[in-house]
């Protein structure tokens, strides 16, 4: 049996009582198998006349939200659960990219044909929660078993090119052996370059999953480079292999200590690349400005393991040290030297109080204008002489703050203008 929460039941009963089948379907069956937690549920709906038919039974349990109607899929939150439920359908590719595909709705598919669109073997496992029987038309509970990943149909699989990249996740994550025949598949798709359909919002949730659901992503990112998937990545495909495999320890070292951590994770990843290098990776992946922003100051400061006062001051205005740290040691595992290094920049930051955070400054504007200059574009520019004295400890308390202020002032007359 599948255990799943039985307060679903309320829903499953009413669907008995409306002549519908519902069987739980893809990540949930799996990660129950490989006993691995999760609060994703996807239930499909057999015997049930319409789409609109669903919804208003799913209604009287709560909110239904519908976004997903042309593809026969409608969200319901449920008692603090998340819950997707869909009718059986068929996918047929009509034209490029992953918007080509005729969804076709059929609730008088068997299990068995419905689940032939699924991309392998193991996300094609269902439950039957009234008849309380597992459903495995493709034997995925055997490749589960003995940690091989198949596709079900070869057809179907080369239609949607996200597909190689869930095959490089999935076998990260579950340590799955790829099989032969997908292996051929994958790199024959590779070499079509039909990753180029997908826009790079869906790669980069894929590398996501890769990248933090995995215990090591190498094994994700050695799959991609056999897969010949690195094409869509020219410059971690131009590493040598000696920064090849630097990279892979990195990353993996990164994420025993911080495997949540995407920003760090991604650092680790192009701590090899120059700026530009990293911009054209980071931009491939996504949009947002600020991942991009946050990687290149950390891959900047990376691979250097000595620092006055004053420079760790700069330097935590500028990132989070600890990070930097992390990163750092990270990259330098197998160094011992430098790793030494790493842990006493680590002590001398937490000593000045700014391991993950700036260097407090003890001037403000107020202070500026309690010596009678007015508010103006100046003040910044005396905030920012006034915080590099400070970091080089020309004064430390905020007494000899106030008296450093009021002599650089007076002796700067063309400030009170």
């Amino acid at each position: 049996m599948i255990e799943y929460p039985k307060k679903l039941d309320l829903i499953f009963n009413k669907l008995k009582n409306k002549n519908a089948t519902p069987i739980i379907v893809g990540g949930f069956v799996r990660d129950f198998l490989l006993k691995i937690p999760s609060k994703d549920i996807d239930i499909e709906v057999y015997g049930i006349s319409s789409f609109d038919s669903l919804e208003s039974i799913l209604e009287e349990f709560g909110s239904v939200n519908s976004v997903g109607k042309s593809f026969g899929v409608c969200k319901l939150q449920f008692d603090n659960l998340d819950l997707d439920f869909s009718l059986p359908r068929k996918d047929s590719k009509i034209s490029s990219g992953h918007k080509g595909f005729v969804i076709e709705v059929n609730s008088s598919l068997d299990f068995k044909m419905a689940s032939s669109r699924r991309d392998f073997t193991i996300n094609a496992i269902g439950y039957d929660v009234l008849n309380k029987k597992i459903l495995d038309p493709f034997n995925g509970i055997d490749d589960l078993e003995n940690k091989i990943l198949r596709f079900i149909d070869k057809n179907k699989f080369q239609e949607d090119p996200l597909r190689i990249l869930r095959a490089v996740q999935f076998s990260a994550r579950f340590h799955l052996k790829i099989d032969k025949n997908l292996l051929d598949l994958c790199q024959n798709m590779c070499k079509l370059e039909s990753l180029k359909e997908l826009p790079k919002e869906r790669i980069f949730d894929e590398i996501q999953k890769l990248l933090l659901k995995s215990n090591k992503p190498s094994y994700g990112l050695k799959i991609l480079k056999n897969f010949n998937a690195l094409n869509s990545f020219p410059h971690l495909k131009n590493l040598n292999d000696s920064d090849w495999k630097e990279t892979l320890n990195a990353v993996d070292e990164i994420k025993k200590t911080t495997p949540k951590n995407l920003i760090l994770i991604l650092s680790a990843l192009c701590h090899k690349l120059n700026q530009e290098q990293i911009k054209d990776f980071i931009f491939y992946l996504t949009k947002e400005k600020e991942i991009l922003k946050q990687v290149l100051v950390l891959v900047d400061n990376s691979n250097h393991y000595s620092y006055k006062d004053s420079q760790l001051y700069r330097l935590a205005t500028k990132l989070k040290i600890e990070e930097l740290v992390l990163l750092n040691m990270a990259i330098s595992k197998k160094n011992p030297s430098n790793y030494k290094k790493c842990e006493l920049i680590q002590k001398r930051a937490k000593e000045l109080n700014i391991l993950n955070s700036p260097y407090k400054a003890l001037l403000e504007g107020k202070d500026i204008l309690n010596l009678g200059i007015q508010p103006s574009k100046i003040y910044s520019k005396i905030l920012n002489t006034a915080y590099e004295a400070q970091i080089n400890n020309i004064f430390k308390t905020y007494n000899e703050a106030k008296r450093w202020l009021k002599i650089y002032i007076d002796t700067n007359p063309n400030l009170k203008l």
